[in-house]
Formats: C-alpha cells, sequence, structure tokens
C-alpha cells in the first residue's frame, strides 16, 4: 500500500506498507524532507510496525512522537504530516 501527504511547506511524505492481520507491517517512510539525526527514520517506521491498521490520525502521530529521541529535528514534515500519509494509504 502506498500513500502521500505534501504538507503546507510543500514538503513530501510517502508511505508504503502491508498489512497483515489487521497490522501496519514493513512500513517505510520517505520523501523530500529532511531530518536529524537521519538515523531517527528507522525508530519512526519501527513506531508504525504492528500498530493497528483501524489507528486515528491522532494515535499514529502520538505514537512517532513517543519513539522518537530528545533533540530529534523533523524538518518540513511532522509527526502529524506521516500520519496524514499512513491513513491515506491505508484507505
Amino acid at each position: 500500500m502506498h500513500g502521500e501527504y505534501k504538507t503546507p511547506g510543500g514538503k513530501l511524505v510517502v508511505v508504503d506498507l502491508e498489512v497483515v492481520d489487521g497490522k501496519i507491517s514493513h512500513p517505510s517512510i520517505s520523501g523530500d524532507f529532511f531530518l536529524e539525526p537521519p538515523e531517527a527514520l528507522a525508530e519512526i517506521d519501527r513506531a508504525l510496525d504492528q500498530l493497528p491498521a483501524g489507528a486515528s490520525e491522532d494515535a499514529i502521530a502520538e505514537q512517532i512522537r513517543e519513539a522518537l529521541e530528545p533533540g530529534v529535528e523533523m524538518i518540513g514534515f511532522s509527526p502529524e504530516a506521516i500520519a496524514r500519509a499512513v491513513r491515506r494509504a491505508l484507505s
């Protein structure tokens, strides 16, 4: 499944994922945004893995916020932008 969301600032957030037994599986986030440190992208992917496919945008965004270490900078996108792309992939 594939979903995209263009943020109000113009950055693109892309998500590819599968659904297995009603849960998100093998999520992969990409796009033309910036993330410091870049390794935090793996944390975002792990935060999404095994979330219920019916999770709301708010629940998805909260899961991402909780997974990120203090000091991670999301430049040009946000947990809410990722959540919107995930919901688009799932619908």
